[in-house]
């Protein structure tokens, strides 16, 4: 388990957590699972170490750039304001 500094823009306390993540890049978006993810108990800001970053922006790739199929596919709605 990873230790985290407290919250850069509360002063929180953060602990490691499971979260899902949207990850959104250009016109595209992927929610990824079971994502360790440092979060502020006070904020919800959200931290991640570097080794993950990279994992989520290779998935990416993965799935957009190189075709992957992934595990499943959702239904999103969507809505213009």
């Amino acid at each position: 388990m990873t230790t985290y500094a407290d919250c850069s823009f509360c002063g929180g306390e953060v602990t490691e957590k499971r979260i899902d993540y949207d990850y959104r890049r250009q016109a595209h978006l992927v929610v990824i699972s079971n994502v360790p993810a440092g979060v502020c108990g006070q904020c919800g800001e959200k931290y991640f170490r570097p080794d993950i970053l990279k994992k989520m922006d290779e998935t990416y790739h993965d799935i957009f750039d190189r075709n992957q199929k992934p595990q499943r596919t959702l239904t999103v709605p969507t809505v213009s304001l």
